[in-house]
């Protein structure tokens, strides 16, 4: 143990070297350091030495190509990487300037050490490496503070990338598996750094007025808001994997990585902000479900209030409330009378304005925004008018109206005495009674959920009139160019219920990926007519309507495009509430950034200067070959997903979005659309245009503006000055 917790002698270190040729500039630096610091004793010196040394190293590692030296090479850099883990617990920082400059030196440390790669750090170095005269504003230091804050969060996800599909495997039989991530992370520079970020941001938000609440955590620092909210329910901290996990809607879950396809609930936080525009984020941020990021620590103080009723609340500019209920005030308890409870748009659809008579395919090319949630959903409709506004990067496609589908629920329904339709409604009409009749929320609830499974199940065997299946292969001719079950196609469902101003439904129905197959194109149909009937789906739909017998599903057939990357625009900076700038999320490969995955994500301002935001941590892609199907395969992140050309073509089509939409011409819309894409071969490819939803009860309650009263982060700090709590 004495051998193994020894201090690196920096003396020692130049020796590692000696083979190197003496005019290599690896050779001579190591050769300098050695010689400079052999006698220092100051940790504020030898860090930011070690770590520029670690990166010259990186930068320069591939000028030997010998194997050897390569190694002996890299052995310096973890010795180096030993010497900076051992020396930043000594380095305490007094003054702001001194916080600055270990954080940007751990932070070139943790980069060297390849838990970053080096564009992702050239992207970001200057804005940590920060010159400050004698004052600086504190809106300044939050903006640096937010950025170390990604290096740790793209460190982290490194470390799960590297070693996750290992870790899944053995999990699946031993659940201590799970707990080589915090191993990794709490062994790796990740943890001085994390531990000095934290030390820094709590001086500075005590001096701000911004300071989170959430009592068992030791270090609430590394908590930030990202969507607001305010609930109160029984609190669950989920460590690992939570794929497949029962929520309840009224309760406040706490993950270690969310599942993609999460039900409602009433908060969320993650370890991990994950992808900011997926679908289960933008539907927290449409229904203003409380949501914030928290540190690997703070999940492990969190569980101390694991299966007890709390308050939990997130203020529009990201400041964390989250206590036992026992500790809200008398004032505050009124947030939860039903006199005062939180405001929720009711939605009812209007049937009469159905088009229920066309009860055959029809060409996408000739629908419109008009036809939205009368002809068919808005996804087709959309698309359709993106057709003639886009025409070159919109693909052909064919559309399954409302009609086609109320058609077919209209058939005699196996093993009941009525049809589909009969059946469903009688459901929902069976619901009410039991509501009436003093039944309590669970049980009408369940009772639903129970009466669409076995309709659900019923729907996937329906039959196909020959009359749709005879025009079905008369459009794929006319509009794809092949016969049915030629050419490869996504089939999406797309219901009255979705894409609308006030409620987005982004990802709750079925997309069926890549099929060929004849049959297997049919079936896919009754799958996705299916699909709204889900628990997930009608879940997340309660939130807002009042009818829910009148879900309508159309069905959007477009051919496939195996896609290099793909992924979300959305035409405002939403983090920041900021028009000038557009938010994009990518990811390699088919599928991109709306299911959750950990995308490469840039803010892109007006004038194109772009901010990395996050880079990808998936370390696979989907593959969409044309026999149908996926497949993955292996990618690195050795370098970006989207080039500088690709950056400025997102920008150009967000301004081209908001110049020919025509509800932002003639000013029926002035929100942010919420824009689906891809490139292939550098060309971009336009899945879907619908409006950017987001909660405005939530952005203004006056109970979460009041937790920013005290924020001012126009105050003027002294650099040199010492800061203390």
């Amino acid at each position: 143990m004495h051998e193994f917790f020894k201090p690196v002698s920096i003396s020692q270190l130049e020796k590692m070297v000696s083979d190197w040729d003496k005019n290599s500039f690896i050779y001579n630096q190591v050769s300098w350091f050695s010689s400079t610091y052999k006698n220092e004793t100051d940790p504020s010196i030898i860090i930011p030495a070690a770590s520029g040394l670690m990166c010259d190293i990186r930068v320069n590692l591939k000028e030997d190509r010998r194997g050897t030296r390569r190694t002996s090479a890299l052995e310096l850099s973890l010795r180096l990487e030993e010497l900076i883990f051992q020396q930043a617990s000594q380095w305490s920082p007094n003054t702001i300037r001194e916080h600055i400059d270990k954080i940007y030196a751990l932070s070139e440390a943790l980069a060297s050490a390849g838990y970053i790669e080096q564009w992702e750090w050239d992207l970001v170095e200057n804005d940590l490496h920060i010159h400050t005269d004698a004052t600086v504003k504190a809106k300044i230091l939050l903006q640096f503070i937010q950025k170390a804050r990604q290096q740790l969060a793209w460190g982290s996800g490194m470390v799960k990338s590297i070693y996750g599909d290992t870790v899944e495997q053995y999990a699946s039989f031993e659940p201590l598996a799970l707990g080589l991530y915090d191993d990794k992370i709490r062994s790796s520079l990740l943890l001085p750094l994390g531990d000095a970020i934290g030390d820094f941001s709590g001086l500075v938000s005590r001096q701000i007025g911004m300071e989170n609440n959430v009592p068992v955590v030791d270090n609430t620092s590394t908590i930030k808001g990202l969507n607001p909210g305010y609930a109160m329910g029984t609190l669950h901290v989920v460590s690992g994997d939570a794929h497949g996990l029962s929520v309840n809607s009224s309760d406040i879950y706490v993950f270690e990585t969310p599942p993609s396809d999460l039900k409602p609930v009433a908060g969320i936080a993650t370890v991990s902000e994950g992808n900011l525009v997926s679908h289960v984020q933008l539907l927290a941020r449409n229904l203003g479900i409380p949501n914030a990021v928290i540190s690997t620590e703070n999940l492990s103080d969190l569980k101390k209030l694991d299966g007890k009723s709390v308050f939990y609340a997130v203020s529009p500019n990201g400041i964390v409330h989250l206590f036992d209920k026992d500790q809200l005030s008398n004032e505050d308890q009124d947030l939860f009378t039903a006199s005062k409870s939180k405001d929720k748009k009711e939605i009812r659809i209007d049937e009469n304005r159905l088009k229920l008579e066309i009860t055959s395919p029809v060409d996408m090319a000739t629908v419109t925004s008009k036809d939205s949630g009368i002809l068919c959903g808005p996804k087709a409709a959309n698309l359709g008018q993106l057709k003639q506004l886009f025409p070159e990067k919109v693909v052909n496609g064919i559309v399954l109206p409302f009609g086609v589908f109320k058609d077919h629920m209209l058939q005699s329904m196996p093993d009941y005495k009525g049809t589909y339709w009969d059946f469903l409604n009688n459901a929902f009409a069976k619901a009410k009674q039991l509501k009436q009749n003093g039944s309590t929320p669970t049980e009408v609830e369940q009772y639903q959920l129970d009466q669409l499974e076995i309709l659900r199940s019923s729907i996937k065997t329906m039959p196909l009139k020959p009359s749709l299946i005879e025009e079905l292969e008369k459009q794929f001719k006319s509009t794809l160019g092949s016969k049915l079950g030629n050419v490869p196609v996504f089939l999406r469902s797309d219901t009255n219920m979705e894409d609308l101003e006030e409620f987005t439904g982004a990802g709750l129905n079925l997309t069926v990926f890549n099929v060929v197959e004849r049959e297997k194109i049919l079936q896919g149909i009754r799958d996705v007519w299916a699909s709204p009937y889900t628990e997930r789906s009608f879940k997340w739909r309660q939130a807002y309507l009042s009818n829910p017998e009148s879900v309508y599903p159309s069905i959007l057939i477009i051919p496939t495009v195996d896609v290099d990357y793909s992924g979300v625009l959305i035409t405002k900076d939403f983090l920041n509430n900021h028009a000038e700038k557009v938010t994009v999320a990518m990811s390699r490969g088919a599928g991109g950034a709306v299911d959750g995955q950990s995308a490469e994500t840039y803010l892109i301002h007006q004038n194109g200067t772009t901010e990395l935001i996050a880079p990808a941590r998936e370390n696979k892609r989907r593959r969409l070959p044309v026999t149908g199907g996926s497949y993955m395969e292996h990618v690195d992140f050795d370098n970006s997903i989207l080039n500088e050309m690709d950056l400025k073509k997102i920008l150009q089509f967000a301004q081209d979005a908001h110049a020919t939409m025509p509800e932002s011409k003639n000013g029926t819309y002035k929100g942010a659309w919420d824009i689906e894409l891809g490139f292939k071969e550098g060309k971009l490819f336009l899945f879907q245009i619908r409006p950017f939803v987001e909660n405005q009860n939530a952005l203004s309650h006056p109970y979460l503006q009041k937790m920013d009263e005290m924020i001012n982060t126009e105050i003027e700090l002294l650099t040199s000055k010492e800061i203390h709590a």
